[in-house]
């Protein structure tokens, strides 16, 4: 007994000084890095995941071409969210434009251990009653159909992150950040083909609870500012795993910057990550997931290289 106590002490302590080791291995190695590689590798490694990085200010955004892009998007993905770490508030509108139901949706809040925002276009290949927009599965817009949009993200503590582009679905996503959704505050805009596109989606805004005073316009841009959500009511269950993924993000968040705290700049926490701990980089990069059955509903089948990752070398290497 005492000798098998004895082995494993000694298994321990040798695991301990391999892990030591490792670490300062890691640390050397990414302190070797100029900033250019740095920023190369993580464009290398998001990419598989549907997301970019963006070096200058310290945030993932999705691109034009991610994967996520054949999931569509139905109302059961919201629901199923805090049961996999997504707390967020919604601002869904839906209006009736050229033959077809469109819905623009806006979102911000905590995504694992990440605060981020997002602005989803979408639309269905028919016009739709009321009561079918809860179980009607919407399409991402095509690649003509796309809007020049733009958020801005403010946290309660003065820190913003801004971008702007012509996509289907424009997000930031800012690692090791916690935020409670309402304290955020999200200034979106969006420019539309024509007027009565953007008239449509004026009145689907405010029949969503925000009125004309709330509402900037010029030229073709609408612009307004999601701050408070409208009064919703979420069942008992919803409430217990917002509450309870709220708290599981609070400790991940502390966790990663523990892990990581040789470190200060984010790209050199998400590396350190990556080469420390792979599994919670993947984790890391599961920035929105879509829930299994409707995952399958709509066909989509996440590519290998976002459940392992295995990014292409760099030549400059």
């Amino acid at each position: 007994m005492y000798i098998a106590l004895f082995i494993l002490l000694m298994l321990a302590l040798l695991g301990m000084l391999f892990g030591h080791f490792r670490r300062k291995k890691i640390i050397c190695k990414i302190a070797c890095m100029d900033k250019c590689r740095k920023c190369d590798l993580l464009e290398e490694l998001a990419e598989p995941f549907g997301y970019a990085y963006h070096c200058r200010c310290g945030f993932f955004s999705s691109t034009v071409d991610a994967w996520q892009k054949a999931a569509g998007y139905t109302w059961l993905y919201d629901y199923m969210a805090p049961r996999f770490q997504m707390v967020f508030d919604s601002l869904p509108v839906y209006f009736n434009y050229d033959g077809k139901t469109w819905l623009i949706e806006f979102w911000k809040g905590q995504y694992g251990i990440n605060t981020g925002a997002e602005i989803g276009i979408y639309h269905a290949d028919r016009l739709l009653t009321e009561a079918e927009y809860r179980t009607a599965v919407f399409e991402a817009v095509g690649e003509n159909e796309m809007l020049p949009c733009s958020l801005e993200l403010f946290e309660e503590n003065g820190n913003s992150v801004e971008i702007s582009e012509r996509h289907w679905w424009l997000t930031a996503f800012i690692p090791g950040v916690f935020s409670r959704p309402s304290e955020l505050c999200l200034k979106a805009s969006l420019c539309f083909y024509d007027r009565e596109m953007l008239e449509a989606f004026r009145k689907g805004l405010c029949r969503a609870g925000y009125h004309e005073e709330m509402v900037t316009v010029r030229n073709l841009c609408l612009s307004f500012t999601f701050h408070c959500p409208l009064p919703g009511h979420y069942g008992p269950l919803t409430r217990f795993h917002r509450k309870l993924s709220q708290c599981l993000n609070r400790m991940y968040c502390r966790l990663y910057r523990w892990i990581t705290r040789p470190f200060v700049c984010t790209e050199d926490r998400i590396l350190f990550l990556y080469y420390y701990l792979p599994f919670c980089f993947r984790k890391l990069m599961r920035l929105r997931r879509c829930h299994r059955r409707c995952h399958k509903k709509n066909g989509c089948h996440r590519p290998k290289c976002c459940r392992k990752c295995s990014p292409r070398r760099n030549k400059k290497s």
